[in-house]
């Protein structure tokens, strides 16, 4: 007899799909318990197809960064070189699976001979997984999506972005301050579109006491991939 594993997508895919728009009916307000239950399962069996689906080898960078940027846009053309060079330095590249940033990484990815993947998620900005994608996962909850980007990553670059790109940037300097994860690198490439946010974090933040100077350095800005490689190298050796 043929038992499926629970990894199975033909086990979780429907079950995840009875409910529309879950993630918005869990965060509506209160529920009874069994509602709540029936989300906590469907969390579940969301973890379970994400780690079936990303099973892979070799060390991987995560790279964050807006959907809004074309193909022609200077960001968009520094992300398809980055995705590139980090394939040729034989590390995975991995984005939230949209256009923009996301599509230009794993773009140059897949130009540069490397494993590219995708976690993407049904937004408006983000309605489709972009094509350069030789694994693909499309997630219905933020945090389960979220988790995933970081579990499997050795390293994060922070392309410009939104708001989304500063939530999952927070989010992982947040996880290394509070020793919740390894101090892995964590680099911001961009240049001058940092630059405020910089001195609203120096002059405000560390003048207000909610966050200490050395705090700062958990993000490297360089200017430059070659930098940006040369870091991850030497932090991941």
């Amino acid at each position: 007899m043929d038992v499926m594993s629970p990894f199975d997508p033909r086990v979780t895919k429907p079950f995840l799909r009875m409910v529309q728009d879950s993630e918005k009916h869990f965060l509506a307000g209160r529920h009874d318990r069994g509602d709540d239950l029936e989300s906590a399962i469907r969390y579940f069996l969301e973890f379970l197809r994400g780690f079936e689906s990303l099973d892979f080898e070799g060390r991987c960078v995560t790279v964050f960064g807006s959907a809004r940027f074309d193909p022609g846009h200077r960001y968009y053309k520094l992300a398809q070189e980055l995705g590139r060079k980090l394939a040729e330095h034989d590390y995975v590249v991995m984005t939230g699976g949209g256009p923009g940033v996301m599509e230009a990484a794993n773009r140059g990815a897949k130009e540069g001979g490397g494993l590219s993947i995708g976690c993407n998620i049904q937004l408006p900005k983000e309605q489709q997984p972009n094509p350069y994608l030789d694994r693909f996962i499309e997630f219905e909850h933020f945090f389960v999506r979220k988790v995933m980007l970081v579990k499997y990553s050795s390293a994060f670059i922070i392309m410009p972005g939104g708001f989304g790109t500063l939530d999952e940037a927070f989010e992982i300097v947040t996880l290394v301050q509070t020793k919740k994860v390894e101090s892995f690198p964590i680099i911001a490439m961009g240049g001058e579109f940092w630059s405020s946010l910089r001195k609203f974090a120096r002059n405000t933040m560390v003048g207000e006491g909610t966050v200490s100077e050395h705090e700062l350095d958990l993000i490297n800005h360089v200017e430059t991939i070659e930098q940006a490689i040369g870091l991850i190298d030497k932090e991941l050796s």
